[in-house]
């Protein structure tokens, strides 16, 4: 799975890939990390594209085109907030994974690259968001060969340490 799956340490921004992911906001018009970072590379052309989108319910996901970023589209979904997992968090955020990925499919793109959902200011624990991305990722990707590639970008080690922690995990049937 780890030729399928890659675990990175970079700017979002600047992957040239089929599609990027945004940890957007349900409004879907802009917002601080990443989303803010998009937006900002994408151009004026991004926020007036998603002006016509009418915002995205948390766990689903909408496509725009990439403007001037390398990536040819940014896939959108608002992760969960955290609340002590009490409100369905987990299945949110898998749900923000697995809907990402199939817009991917329905799109023809080959390669993802993906920000750790929700682990920012809507504070996710990373530890759980890793492992739910990991699985959510390689769950779809295993029935889905359209698919050649998914990276997940961290934004830090700290970020990467998790998420590379969580793939070994999947590989070794922990």
């Amino acid at each position: 799975m780890q030729e399928r799956i890659q675990i990175i340490q970079g700017d979002i921004t600047r992957q040239n890939v089929d599609a990027i992911v945004n940890a957007a906001n349900c409004s879907l018009l802009g917002g601080g990390g990443v989303d803010g970072a998009i937006h900002r590379a994408a151009g004026p052309e991004l926020l007036a594209e998603c002006r016509t989108l009418h915002g995205c319910e948390t766990g689903k996901a909408k496509i725009t085109k990439g403007y001037r970023l390398p990536a040819k589209y940014v896939i959108h979904t608002p992760g969960p907030i955290w609340q002590g997992g009490r409100y369905g968090e987990r299945e949110l955020l898998a749900s923000c994974y697995r809907s990402c990925l199939e817009l991917a499919s329905a799109n023809g793109c080959k390669t993802v690259d993906f920000p750790s959902i929700s682990t920012g200011v809507y504070h996710f624990p990373l530890k759980c968001a890793s492992q739910i991305a990991i699985r959510t990722i390689a769950g779809y990707l295993a029935g889905h060969p359209e698919i050649e590639r998914v990276r997940m970008v961290c934004f830090d080690a700290d970020t990467e340490s998790f998420y590379r922690r969580a793939l070994e995990e999947l590989e070794a049937g922990v």
